[in-house]
């Protein structure tokens, strides 16, 4: 098993440092109260590797007023086995909030050492939240917009992965609101924009590998030079919210990746063997848990 696989086709890490979103009254207003604490069991799979791991998020203030969680993580299985955390993986700890400009800043990664898939997906699950709460379009069932994003996302620690882009924009819909069971359900789906904007540094790189322009690319450090894959990512995410508090219940995410690969001996990416096929399918859940 290679753990750094089932991490670098890992969903986005938001650049939200270039766009400032206003803050505005949308659907599932969020109803902070501090020190509360919640727990998720988080569920990925990536082709055959699994990843199980336990998510718990906990309210607090900033000296300026504004709520925020604070999401740290335990109890990591890979293919269902434990795996033991480093120092710095156990204290790294991720802010997201659903007020302000910004859902999170962009973390260091590299202090996330085995939990870059869960906290590149969580940070996809919230990243949603924030910006669905953000359309004055979504106000009852059936309602839809598209959220033409202009940033790119990375995955990249600068270690073993160079470059891990992907670029999508977002259709965004309110699938039910059950005031029976005080649960709303948002439906996004992260699709190629017309022109991606990602890196793709050599020409057999623009390629389409599918049938839209290529919007993901990972170029990683390998035993004799570079591996290269490029291809066509979509996700299709379900929300499920507190209507009353605007807390996030679950998530799922179904994530495609069109893809081929290369191993590469240059660093311009030329010097290339042959593309082989490399398809990769990830899927994971969140669900609340009891402490």
């Amino acid at each position: 098993m290679n753990p750094s696989r089932i991490v670098c086709t890992a969903v986005l890490c938001y650049a939200f440092a270039a766009v400032a979103f206003p803050q505005a009254p949308g659907l599932f207003a969020r109803r902070y109260v501090e020190g509360d604490r919640v727990s998720y069991l988080m569920k990925g799979s990536e082709n055959e590797t699994t990843y199980e791991v336990r998510m718990t998020a906990t309210t607090a203030k900033r000296t300026d007023g504004q709520f925020f969680e604070s999401l740290a993580w335990s109890d990591m299985k890979i293919d269902g086995q434990p795996r033991s955390l480093a120092a710095a993986a156990q204290q790294f700890r991720l802010a997201v909030t659903t007020e302000g400009a910004m859902p999170f800043a962009p973390p260091d990664l590299s202090k996330a050492e085995g939990l870059i898939a869960p906290v590149t997906d969580a940070m996809t699950f919230y990243a949603d939240l924030f910006i669905a709460k953000r359309q004055s379009a979504l106000k009852l069932p059936g309602d839809r917009t598209t959220y033409h994003n202009p940033t790119v996302a990375s995955w990249a620690d600068g270690r073993s992965v160079l470059i891990g882009e992907d670029h999508v924009e977002f259709e965004i819909s309110v699938g039910d609101l059950d005031g029976a069971s005080g649960v709303g359900v948002l439906l996004i789906k992260h699709v190629p924009p017309v022109t991606p904007q990602v890196r793709l540094n050599a020409e057999w790189m623009r390629v389409p590998v599918a049938d839209t322009a290529n919007n993901w690319v990972m170029v990683s450090k390998s035993r004799n030079g570079y591996t290269v894959s490029v291809g066509k990512e979509t996700f299709d995410v379900e929300l499920r919210v507190a209507i009353a508090d605007g807390r996030l219940l679950s998530a799922t995410l179904d994530n495609p990746v069109t893809a081929i690969t290369r191993e590469c001996t240059d660093q311009a990416l030329m010097q290339c063997g042959p593309a082989r096929p490399s398809p990769v399918l990830r899927r994971v859940s969140m669900s609340r848990v009891d402490d």
